[in-house]
């Protein structure tokens, strides 16, 4: 069966690129050394969906009988069930490892399900920022002893929604409603994973990283924009969770980039920035052209860095912010048709634009940063 670099190779012999010799030691090289298969689509697709469904399986079947246990029977079977997955994922390492990665990954997915069973059982005092925790240290732990992307990922996402859970219920219990920390923190921390990808040679856990900033980081911005304007209370409580909302995505960043860190400490001064234009009265103009500017630098640090999602991410953002200061402070002052005209030239002539100045700036990028 004929690979696709033969084929390339007999494209360019006939265009005459590579002369016969060349084209004669590049077949004997290729034919004595092996090349490693790679994981295959369908069977990552296989791997991720057979470990969503045997999870929810899981679950369905304990809580389809959770009443017809006793509170020792549950208990055994919330820890036999994180054991018995860790115990196969061990097992299936040893043939294939991915099968191994997913059966462990479902182990610690589990774990937090076993944590608030445990809760439930034993009727402990309602804190779910501890349970969070609980689940955050456990595959933290799972990370550090099988070094496995998967558990690293899952702690990156259970540690700061811990962080942001416990503000999140000590303003609740209070009736406090200032959350601008904890969007801020989210924001921020949203751009440290961004920027966690440096080329395509990157492991998948800084992959992993790249793709959870660039999901989270445009609603956490206009998470930012969007909500209701509170006066700051003067506690110590709030300067401390402030710090933890700056200093964690920027020692993050710091682990992650080394003195290439510096960029992050631009990007959470925009968050914190941001924050403070939403004190300010009227229409909050001010808020849009802030915005606009948070896109252009995005796409001025992808260019930096050559690094397209960055590019495309402050694009869209771009886009977003002309969008909603149209529909939200020009189209009532329009009449119907004119303001549906213009609608159409934004997305018409505004579109175009938009997409030719982003294929541009993809084209000026180095290769080796996709």
């Amino acid at each position: 069966m004929r690979t696709d670099w033969e084929g390339h190779l007999e494209r360019w012999t006939a265009a005459g690129v590579v002369d016969t010799a060349t084209v004669t030691r590049i077949k004997e090289w290729e034919g004595q050394h092996e090349r490693s298969q790679g994981l295959r689509w369908p069977t990552l697709i296989a791997l991720v969906f057979g470990a969503i469904l045997l999870g929810a399986g899981i679950l369905l079947f304990v809580s389809a009988h959770w009443d017809e246990l006793s509170p020792a029977q549950r208990m055994t079977l919330v820890v036999t069930m994180t054991g018995v997955l860790h115990l196969g994922g061990a097992l299936a390492a040893q043939r294939f490892d991915w099968l191994g990665i997913a059966l462990h990954f479902v182990g610690t997915l589990s774990l937090g399900a076993g944590i608030a069973l445990a809760g439930q059982i034993f009727h402990l005092s309602e804190h779910w920022p501890a349970a969070i925790l609980l689940w955050a240290t456990g595959a933290a732990i799972a990370w550090a002893l099988l070094r496995h992307w998967t558990q690293g990922a899952l702690t990156a996402i259970l540690a700061p929604y811990w962080l942001a859970g416990e503000w999140w219920s000590w303003s609740a219990d209070r009736r406090i409603y200032y959350m601008f920390p904890v969007s801020a923190f989210v924001c921020a921390l949203s751009f440290t994973y961004l920027s966690a990808r440096r080329s395509a040679a990157d492991p998948p856990f800084r992959k992993a990283l790249c793709w959870f900033g660039a999901i989270a980081l445009l609603p956490a911005a206009m998470g930012i924009a969007f909500e209701s304007w509170h006066q700051a209370p003067d506690w110590k409580p709030l300067t401390f969770a402030w710090c933890l909302a700056v200093l964690v995505p920027l020692g993050i960043a710091v682990a992650l980039r080394g003195a290439d860190a510096i960029w992050n400490v631009g990007a959470v001064c925009w968050t914190v920035l941001l924050v403070a234009t939403k004190s300010v009265g009227g229409e909050h103009v001010i808020t849009y052209l802030w915005c606009a500017a948070g896109a252009v630098g995005l796409i001025w640090w992808g260019l930096q860095e050559s690094r397209p999602e960055r590019i495309n991410l402050g694009m869209a953002g771009f886009a977003i912010t002309v969008l909603t200061f149209y529909f939200s402070s020009i189209m009532d002052k329009l009449g119907r048709s004119a303001s549906l005209i213009v609608l159409g030239l934004l997305f018409l002539g505004g579109g175009w634009l938009l997409e030719r100045t982003r294929r541009q700036l993809i084209s000026q990028i180095r290769p080796e940063g996709a």
